[in-house]
């Protein structure tokens, strides 16, 4: 017990005591997959990416921090109003990118075609992938808790998850249109109601429910390049 206090306040003070960069450098020393999961459960983040095992340097943390930084900047210049841009941290321990699209803007009530306005603006994230390719992609449909009509809760949550991999599936299938390559999408996931991000007993919370997420994260050849870079 006192080993998981002593790593939880370990944790929280290297959240939010340092910078993206400095953030980086700790965790790398800290020992990567572990530390990665601690923070990502802090934050209440879906932790990202296939854990590499293993130590990294506190140098190679710092060098992906500075990537990772780069693509935000370029992902919130392209979205402004299309989409929330924030940090989070995968599975490694290192910063990634979360850009969350509102599934209201992006489909119609119920349905999984996606809408001009919703093209217009993953052209415009597309062009931040094909920048960063060497950033691994995971995309999640989510869905609120509304249930269908005419059938049980039990199928309208089938339903639901059914509908939020069709979504996850369509932003990925349009981004592979313009080009990103197929080899950067990871993961393409549907989660249904799971994993609410607001209260869906009011029409506001589960407005925010709806919603795709895209999540930027460092691969295998960046972590690779970041400890040749480090030593």
């Amino acid at each position: 017990m006192k080993t998981k206090i002593i790593s939880l306040l370990l944790c929280v003070s290297v959240l939010f005591a340092c910078n993206n960069t400095q953030k980086g450098a700790g965790i790398g020393a800290g020992g990567g997959a572990v530390l990665g999961g601690i923070i990502g459960a802090i934050a209440g983040n879906t932790v990202v990416g296939a854990a590499i095992g293993g130590a990294v340097g506190a140098g190679a943390g710092a060098v992906i921090g500075n990537r990772m930084d780069k693509a935000k900047k370029e992902a919130e210049a392209a979205m402004q109003q299309a989409a929330q841009v924030e940090t989070v941290t995968d599975a490694n321990g290192f910063e990634a990118v979360k850009v969350t699209f509102d599934s209201g803007i992006l489909f119609a009530t119920g349905k999984s075609d996606l809408s001009a306005s919703a093209k217009t603006s993953l052209s415009k994230f597309a062009s931040v992938l094909k920048n960063n390719t060497d950033c691994d992609v995971t995309i999640q449909g989510y869905t609120d808790n509304a249930g269908w009509k005419g059938v049980s809760a039990a199928e309208s949550a089938q339903k639901n998850q059914a509908l939020s991999l069709d979504r996850a599936t369509a932003v990925s299938q349009y981004l592979l249109t313009l080009a990103v390559p197929a080899s950067q999408i990871k993961n393409v996931q549907g989660f249904g109601e799971s994993n609410p991000v607001a209260d869906n007993s009011t029409a506001a919370g589960q407005a925010q429910n709806r919603r795709v997420e895209v999540y930027m994260y460092a691969s295998e050849k960046m972590i690779r390049e970041a400890q040749a870079q480090a030593q």
